[in-house]
C-alpha cells in the first residue's frame, strides 16, 4: 500500500456498500492534497463500479475532519492556489452518481464540514462539531462553505456559522437542517451502514436518478426541476427493474433488482 493509497481505507462492510476512512490520525484528518486525491479517486472509481451501491465516508471517533492543512497553505500565494486545481478533487466527490453517506464524529471543521456537505446524507454524532471557522484565520471557506451551508440551513443561520466561525454541535446541526439525524457518538458508523445497506438493496438505477435529479432541481426553477423529474420518471420504464419491482409488489414477494 503507498502512502497515498494508505490515507484513505477502502473497506466493504457489507455487500454493495463501500466505506472510505479517513486515516490521518495524527493530524485529525486535516485534507492535505494527498489525502483530497485519494479520496478523489476513490469517489470516480466507486461511481463507476457496478457492484457499489452506496458509499460510507467516515473519519474517527476523534475527527471526520478537522479542517484543510494550514501548513500547506499558509506561504501560498494567490497564483500557487489558483493553479492547485483543489477544485478538481472537490468536483469528482460532487460528481460520485452513488449516494453518500457521511458518518460524522468529532470535529468536522472547515473542509471537513466541507466534505460533510458533499455527501447526501450526513449522520452525525451528539458530540459532533460543526463549523466553518476560516475567517478567524483571515480567509473565507473556498470549497462550498459559503454556497452549500446556505442551501442547507438558510442565509441567518449560514451567516451566524460562517461569520462568527464558531462550532455548532451535532444536535443543533440536525435541528437547523445540517444533518439528518443525530445519534449517540458510538453508533454513528453502524447507522450510515446501516442505511447504506438499505439503499443498496433497492433498484440502483432508480436510486441514481432520484439523486441526479433532485440535485440538479435544486439549483434552477420549479418548473424546470419538474420537467427533469418527468423525463427521469418516464426513462425508468424502460427498465427492468421497474418491472420486476412492480410485478414482486402485486404477487407479494422480494424483488430481485439488477440495474438493468
Amino acid at each position: 500500500m503507498s502512502e497515498t493509497e494508505s490515507l484513505v481505507l477502502l473497506e466493504h462492510p457489507a455487500p454493495g456498500v463501500a466505506l472510505l476512512r479517513l486515516n490521518r490520525p495524527e493530524a485529525r484528518n486535516a485534507l492535505n492534497e494527498p489525502l483530497r486525491i485519494a479520496l478523489a479517486d476513490h469517489c470516480t472509481a466507486l461511481g463507476e463500479d457496478d457492484a457499489i451501491h452506496a458509499i460510507v465516508i467516515t473519519g474517527s471517533r476523534e475527527a471526520f475532519a478537522a479542517g484543510a492543512d494550514l501548513r500547506e497553505l499558509v506561504d501560498s500565494s494567490a497564483i500557487e492556489m489558483l493553479t492547485r486545481g483543489t477544485q478538481l478533487r472537490w468536483r469528482a466527490i460532487a460528481a460520485c452518481p452513488k449516494p453518500i453517506i457521511a458518518a460524522v464524529n468529532g470535529f468536522a471543521l472547515g473542509g471537513g464540514c466541507e466534505l460533510a456537505m458533499h455527501a447526501d446524507i450526513i449522520i452525525a454524532g451528539e458530540g459532533a462539531s460543526f463549523g466553518q471557522p476560516e475567517v478567524r484565520i483571515g480567509i473565507i471557506p473556498g470549497a462550498g462553505g459559503t454556497q452549500r451551508l446556505t442551501r442547507a440551513v438558510g442565509k441567518y443561520k449560514a451567516m451566524k456559522i460562517v461569520l462568527l466561525g464558531e462550532p455548532i454541535s451535532g444536535k443543533e446541526a440536525e435541528a437547523i437542517g445540517l444533518a439528518t439525524e443525530v445519534v449517540p457518538d458510538d453508533q454513528v458508523l453502524d447507522r450510515a451502514i446501516a442505511i447504506a445497506k438499505k439503499i443498496a438493496l433497492l433498484p440502483p438505477l432508480a436510486v441514481r436518478q432520484i439523486k441526479e435529479v433532485l440535485l440538479a432541481g435544486q439549483d434552477t426553477s420549479l418548473e424546470t426541476a419538474l420537467i427533469l423529474e418527468r423525463k427521469a420518471f418516464t426513462l425508468l420504464f424502460a427498465s427492468e427493474d421497474q418491472k420486476e419491482g412492480m410485478r414482486a409488489f402485486l404477487e407479494k414477494r422480494k424483488p430481485s433488482y439488477k440495474g438493468e
